[in-house]
This record gives structure tokens, sequence and C-alpha cells, in this order.
């Protein structure tokens, strides 16, 4: 696309391979029982559930990754990304200036679909605001070779992708060769350049055991991935909880030994606004509020949007219902709504 501008991101530098980061003992037992506490700490109702419910559509990369995708599908999920809601919806409870920042964090969808969403997202003036995701380098299974799973990454970008989720080679993680996979990620990474930012997807549920899922994040991390993904969503074992928690005590030390940071997508599975606000609590009582924005975390999600619309739509016709009975606004109920778009303001504010 000659007429695309070409911008250079900020992205995550490749290190050195070094084995050392390795090295881990993980107890399941403990992991499991980690992760249970903090999902039976997650519940919340009424305006607080409409805020989580919002901060999850804001970090969600909207996605379709089917045989029968069309250009015509691809345009209906940007319409959906851009606008999830009519302007008008929010008018009592938040301030209509905000509605714009209301969008998915990105859409997702095949290379040979990226055009498709580029001239879409280019048509409601939404390049700058909702990004172009495509998986890449074979997916899901990644049974390609090198160099054309390389030409895929590059296809995609020339496409107008500006986020890349790779599938890593399963086999080298199996067999322990994990210098080699760290060797593949560094080329996905040089072909990703400076134009596009780098998510490598684990595929968690093909593995094997948490060391492995452990390690994986480790060398992709080290190899200059912007993002560790759980899973290809194709997988019979997807995003869960206690997987969730070993990536994110690699994102952690790997924060400590190298100073640099990368984000967290779990993907396959987070199909309720429930299941969204585990995954944020688990982020926010680990990696801190701060992981929270779209720069750090993702939600990979085709099902999540119909349940947030249900939960938002639900909750804001329950606040007005309430309103109706006493006749005063519904200060208590709203209060978390307001905390939410002080918030929005701050984003908006920000150089």
């Amino acid at each position: 696309m000659s007429n695309m501008d070409v911008k250079e991101l900020e992205v995550n530098k490749t290190l050195p391979y070094d084995p050392s980061l390795l090295t881990v003992n993980i107890s399941l037992r403990q992991i499991e029982e980690i992760a249970m506490t903090v999902s039976q700490r997650c519940h919340v109702t009424g305006a607080n559930e409409i805020a989580w419910a919002l901060r999850a559509l804001m970090l969600t990369d909207l996605t379709t990754l089917a045989g029968d995708d069309t250009a015509a599908n691809v345009r209906r999920l940007c319409l959906r990304a851009c606008y999830p809601f009519e302007p008008q919806f929010f008018d009592k409870f938040f301030d209509r200036a905000l509605i714009p920042e209301m969008h998915t964090a990105a859409v997702c969808v095949y290379p040979a679909r990226v055009k498709d969403a580029y001239t879409t997202l280019q048509q409601y003036d939404k390049l700058d605001k909702v990004a172009i995701a495509a998986v890449a380098t074979g997916f899901p299974t990644g049974q390609y070779g090198l160099q054309t799973r390389l030409q895929e990454i590059s296809h995609a970008i020339l496409a107008g992708a500006t986020e890349i989720d790779i599938v890593i080679n399963r086999q080298l993680a199996l067999v322990g060769d994990w210098e080699a996979l760290y060797n593949e990620v560094v080329l996905m990474r040089s072909a990703c350049g400076q134009r596009a930012h780098l998510k490598t997807i684990l595929a968690i549920g093909e593995l094997g055991t948490m060391e492995n899922v452990y390690k994986a994040a480790m060398v992709c991390m080290l190899a200059g991935a912007d993002f560790i993904k759980t899973s290809t969503g194709k997988e019979t074992v997807n995003a869960t909880l206690p997987v969730g928690l070993v990536m994110i005590f690699a994102i952690q030390e790997f924060k400590r030994r190298t100073c640099q940071i990368v984000g967290l997508k779990p993907a396959g599975g987070v199909k309720t606004v429930r299941d969204a606000i585990a995954w944020m609590t688990l982020v926010h009582e680990t990696l801190g509020i701060r992981w929270l924005r779209p720069e750090r975390f993702r939600f990979g999600a085709s099902g999540l949007l119909d349940d947030i619309e249900r939960v938002v739509r639900e909750g804001v016709k329950k606040l007005e219902e309430e309103e109706a009975l006493r006749n005063v606004p519904a200060s208590k109920e709203a209060a978390a709504a307001e905390t939410f778009c002080k918030e929005l303001r701050k984003k908006k504010e920000a150089p």
C-alpha cells in the first residue's frame, strides 16, 4: 500500500541468549492455589462491574480467525471495534467527550485480511486509535518452513499490520532446544523491525509442563518480544489463570534481570466479563495497576465483547431504574463509573 504512512514504533530490544534465565522450579499445587485465591476475590457488581467491563473492552484485541472470513465480516468486526456502543448510550453517566476513547485496543485477523481491516479503519479515521494485529508464522500450528513463516510477517506488515502475533515452534520447545527457538524468534523480531510490535504465542496447551511455559516465555522475551501470549485459541487448553501466573512470574523475573518490560496477552477461553475481571485482578495484584493498559495487557477474544455489551447495557439500565425510583442521581452507584471517567480524562490529557 504505497499511500501508507510508515511509523517507527518503540519496540523491545533483542538481548543475548542467557540460559541462566531458564532455571526454574515450579510447584504446580502452589500456583493453582494462588490462582484460585485470586479468582475468589474478584466478585464485583453494579457500577463497579460496568467500569471493569469497559476497562476490559479497551484492553481487547477483537478477533476473527476463521476459514470463512471475508472482507465483509472483517468490516463488521472493525465497526464493532471502533463503535461498540452508540454515542448517546452513556449520556446520563459519562462525559460524552470520552466516548471516542471507548473502543477496543486492536482488531486481530489473518494476514490475507489485513488490507480489509486497514481500509475500513482508514475510512473511520481510526488507524491511530485501533491497532491492526495479524497472526503469522503458520498460525496456528507453526508447521511451515522458516523462510515461509518470515515472509508471512513481511506480507502482513506491508498490508498495514502494526502488531504481529507469531506462533513459536513447539517442536523445539518440547525437545528442549531453547537456543534454536531463541534464534528463530530473533529472526521474527528482526522481520518486524520497528514497524510492528511482536507478540509471541506460546501455545501453552501444547508445551507439556509449567516449566516449559516459563522457559518458552523467557526465550521469547530475550529474543525481543513485546508481549507474550498464552494461546492460539485453537488448542484443547488455552488461557488459564495458573498458566497466566507462571507467565507473570517470568515477566517479573525478566524485568528484574534486564529492566525490560514485556506485556501479557491471555487468549482463548476468556469469554465473559467475569473471566476478564479474574485476569485483570491477577495482573493488578502481581504486576500492578500500571499494567492494566493496552501497551502492557490485552485480551485475545472473539466472544468477550458480546458479554461486555450485555453487562454494560444491563448495568446502565439498572442504574437508570434505580435513579427513577429514588428520583435522585444514583451517586453511590455511579461512583465507580465516574472514577473510570476520570481515568479516561487523565489518559486524554497525558502528553
